[in-house]
């Protein structure tokens, strides 16, 4: 079962356009806090960087620059606690959707084998499995489950998590780790980290999110664990595809060979773009302040509106129910689509109960979606 026949689930955004409708007809028109597509300007460092590196007329590397690459150890230095990483091991990709979506199938998976994710989770961690011909398996329960053995050769964890802002602590991490090397056949344990610079709530804020290669996690090896990290969301680097996968040399070797074959190579522009955006925390910061005072400003409002919110510890979201009922996530996306605000069912990632609501809107959006639910 391949690409032409992996049964592939409808694209699921097609389902919100009646709800979206009707936000449009409200007075005032729609607040749109349905999707996380960055909003603020690209900072401008980063553009420099790209308009200098405009005259490329050569083919780039696809294992990215020696700079870029320096970037990302560096980074993980400095931002998340793993010393040490092979600049060998550090792989630029176009977009972290892209890796996700195919990682199975670089990685030889087909039918037979089985992949894991979370219960509430991006589709996409889905529809890469059935890409290959493998069997996509929702779990909460990962190293529960490995130790059930069977078929198991790739783990998805996603930590901060997409939708519900959910955090893997050190010991959660480690336990999946531990359990992939207990099989009794090679489990690869990809992480999509790609939040983890958005931490609201302690002890996450302070100490930071910790990465599948963390020496806490690794106990120093990291055979068989790959990091997944995107600049879309730290950055507002949506629109350029910067991503990069590190962890286990032999596994990014691997990955880098088939990658060669296929062309699937990074410009060399947004290479270094993205080597200048790693090296600069300081506009990391500024939009990190951003988004936490529009998300302060969201949650008293749904919170006074009688909603509740839960996890949502990280990320660009906030995880939303009803306070009172058991209200179908469905249900709660007309409701705010009649105040013209328009967010996404919990149904488009595995959850009946909540919506996702993105902080990715200006602050005027922001302030108009909080008034509107205020006179609810």
């Amino acid at each position: 079962m391949g690409l032409l026949t992996g049964g592939l689930p409808d694209f699921p955004w097609d389902t919100l356009t009646p709800f979206a409708d009707r936000a449009r007809a409200f007075p005032g028109g729609i607040v749109d806090l349905s999707v996380g597509t960055p909003v603020d300007p690209t900072p401008t460092l980063v553009r420099e960087a790209l308009a200098e590196a405009s005259d490329s007329p050569g083919y780039p590397t696809t294992h990215g620059t020696p700079a870029l690459r320096q970037a990302v150890v560096d980074w993980f230095a400095r931002r998340r606690g793993v010393r040490g990483l092979d600049p060998a091991a550090v792989l630029p990709t176009l977009g972290s959707k892209e890796l996700v979506a195919f990682l199975p199938s670089l990685l030889g998976l087909g039918a037979g084998d089985v992949v894991l994710h979370p219960s509430a989770a991006y589709p996409t961690y889905d529809v890469g499995a059935r890409l290959s011909g493998a069997t996509p398996e929702p779990t909460d329960d990962p190293a529960g489950r490995l130790t059930q053995g069977g078929d198991v050769r790739l783990v998805w964890l996603n930590s901060p998590g997409n939708p519900d802002g959910s955090v893997l602590g050190v010991d959660e991490l480690r336990a999946v780790v531990d359990a992939a090397r207990a099989s009794a056949h090679p489990v690869v344990v990809a992480s999509d980290e790609c939040y983890a610079e958005l931490a609201w709530d302690e002890p996450w804020a302070s100490a930071g999110v910790p990465s599948i290669l963390d020496p806490r996690v690794t106990g120093g090896d990291l055979t068989g664990l790959l990091a997944v990290y995107s600049l879309s969301k730290q950055s507002n680097l949506a629109g350029y595809r910067a991503s990069f996968v590190a962890g286990d040399p032999a596994l990014v070797s691997r990955l880098l060979e088939v990658r060669k074959h296929a062309g699937m190579i990074v410009p060399g522009p947004v290479q270094a773009a993205t080597t200048a955006a790693l090296s600069d925390d300081e506009h990391v910061a500024t939009q990190r302040a951003v988004y936490g005072r529009r998300r302060r400003v969201l949650r008293a409002a749904f919170e006074g509106a009688g909603y509740a919110i839960d996890r949502s510890h990280a990320g660009l979201y906030l995880w939303v129910r009803p306070e009172s009922g058991d209200q179908d996530s469905w249900a709660t996306v007309a409701d705010l689509a009649s105040l013209g605000i328009l967010v996404a069912p919990g149904a488009f990632y595995g959850d009946a109960e909540h919506v996702r609501v993105a902080l990715t809107a200006s602050d005027q959006s922001i302030a108009e979606a909080a008034a509107r639910l205020s006179g609810a």
